[in-house]
Parts: C-alpha cells; structure tokens; sequence
C-alpha cells in the first residue's frame, strides 16, 4: 500500500476515533456499564470495521488484531492522560486522553502493517 494512501486512512481512522468517542459516551449512559468496557468494546468494533474494509486480513487476525490494538490504545491514553502534560489546556485531561487514544491506536496499526508487511 502507498503511504500517501495509508496516510489518508490512517486520518480517516483518526478522526473517526474522535467522532466515535463522543457517539460511545451516550451509550454508555444508557447501558449503565463501566467507561472503559464500552469503549473498549466500541473501539474494537471500529478496528474491526477498519481491519477488514482496508487491510483484509485473515478474519482470526483481524479481530485478534483490533482488540489487541483497542485495548492498548486505550490503556496508553489514561497512563498518557495521568501525565497532567496540558493541564492548561485541558484541566480535566479528558481531550488529552481522547486524542492519545486516536494517535495510539493509529501507531499502533501502522506497527502491526508493519511487522505483517515483513513477514508477507
């Protein structure tokens, strides 16, 4: 794949974190569970969606693949978020954590592309 093409996914799969975020926290009211179980879910969902309209894997990695990358992505962006790094700017850290989670989980992708990419 181009990089100029798996720069514009890559954005794409960016600013789709930021808008799912913002649609996942509605739900998580409404479900009455833990913050973290729906987004967790609801990222994995997302990478799945991405897995297999862009990469189209095997459907065992790209599910492995998704969850492993939405918890982690998760993970570093509530450590990230416990930096206080723009408490100025954000005194809550709450878009510290959101954007984090979206940078991640593009990092993420892209090391996984990559190891995939040297083993093909």
């Amino acid at each position: 794949m181009k990089p100029q093409i798996r720069i514009l996914l890559y954005s794409t799969l960016f600013f789709l974190y930021i808008i799912s975020t913002f649609l996942l926290l509605p739900i998580r009211q409404k479900l009455e569970t833990d913050l973290y179980i729906t987004l967790g879910c609801g990222f994995g969902l997302l990478n799945i969606i991405y897995a297999f309209a862009v990469l189209r894997w095997k459907p065992l990695l790209n599910i492995i693949c998704s969850f492993i990358i939405a918890s982690l992505a998760l993970f570093m962006a509530v450590k990230f978020s416990d930096l206080h790094l723009f408490s100025n700017y954000d005194p809550y850290d709450i878009k510290t954590a959101i954007f984090s989670n979206a940078l991640f989980s593009v990092i993420f992708w892209e090391i996984v592309y990559q190891i995939k990419k040297r083993k093909a």
